[in-house]
């Protein structure tokens, strides 16, 4: 089942335990096994998670319910329109109030919802800023403070090892790092700036005791050849990878390279293998 989704093993447990969309038929010798109806569910569920939508809310899709996802974040006072609003009119007190991340509220639908529909809108925009002022980075400013504030308010555990969160050489670090930094507060994760070149990623992955390595592009033709690298090096140490669309099929396999084809499918991919990790003891 997991080959014909296309997901690990440890996914499809992760979907069984946090959502229950296990197998449900029963064989002898009390095996578990996936009927037809629990394949149609699954293929909803992994097409829903590739389209960008929250784990838990395509779940809910998956299994009949009403889905709640980034809808809860629209309203009229807090829409990605009204972030675009504050940005445009540098008003930073605002876009702290609209960008604030509850402490309940899952960072995925934050980020799917709210955040990125609100760069795509201030993107399509040509804005005469007057100097010293600039929406984007005021846009910008106000994610990475409330990804501190949520990642600096919960305890982590450095002992049990990092998660690194990278960009490909030369390629600029994407926002959307902070936001899976984010999802996953209650483990110690670092975003990796500067140089990375030859075995530095594999040295510092064996220094850090990583747990995982996230490698994000948003451009296409970006070099990913450090995560080839970093696979025949560490073929056991989980990689995930983003990147658009054009370069997906650019990305080195390895043993434990998972290729994502959106950020909460990143996120959710990256959660399973944290899951096991911990079940694992580390």
């Amino acid at each position: 089942m997991a080959r014909r989704l296309g997901v690990a093993p440890a996914t499809l447990r992760t979907w069984d335990r946090r959502y229950g969309l296990g197998p449900s038929e029963h064989a002898a010798g009390a095996h578990r096994r996936y009927g037809p109806r629990d394949v149609e569910r699954l293929m909803v569920m992994r097409r829903l998670t590739l389209d960008g939508l929250a784990p838990a809310d395509a779940a809910r899709v998956a299994l009949g319910e009403p889905a709640e996802g980034s809808a809860r974040l629209l309203s009229a006072d807090r829409s990605p329109q009204a972030v675009v609003d504050a940005a445009l009119a540098a008003d930073e007190e605002r876009l702290a109030s609209l960008l604030r991340l509850g402490d309940q509220e899952d960072a995925v639908d934050w980020w799917a919802g709210l955040v990125a529909p609100a760069r795509e809108l201030l993107q399509r925009r040509t804005v005469l800023d007057r100097p010293g002022l600039d929406a984007d980075l005021a846009l910008e400013h106000a994610v990475v403070q409330a990804v501190r504030r949520r990642t600096s308010e919960r305890r982590t555990h450095p002992a049990a090892g990092l998660v690194l969160l990278t960009a490909p050489p030369g390629a600029p670090r994407p926002l959307v790092l902070h936001a899976v930094a984010a999802a996953i507060s209650e483990v110690d994760a670092r975003l990796v700036s500067g140089p990375l070149i030859g075995r530095h990623l594999v040295e510092l992955a064996a220094m850090t005791r990583a747990r995982a390595v996230v490698t994000v592009s948003e451009r296409v033709g970006d070099d990913l050849s450090l995560v080839g690298e970093l696979s025949a090096a560490r073929p056991e140490l989980a990689q995930l990878v983003l990147v658009p669309a054009a370069d997906f099929g650019a990305i080195p396999t390895g043993p434990a390279v998972q290729r994502a084809r959106s950020a909460a499918g990143l996120i959710h991919e990256l959660r399973a293998v944290l899951d096991t990790s911990a079940a694992a003891g580390g």
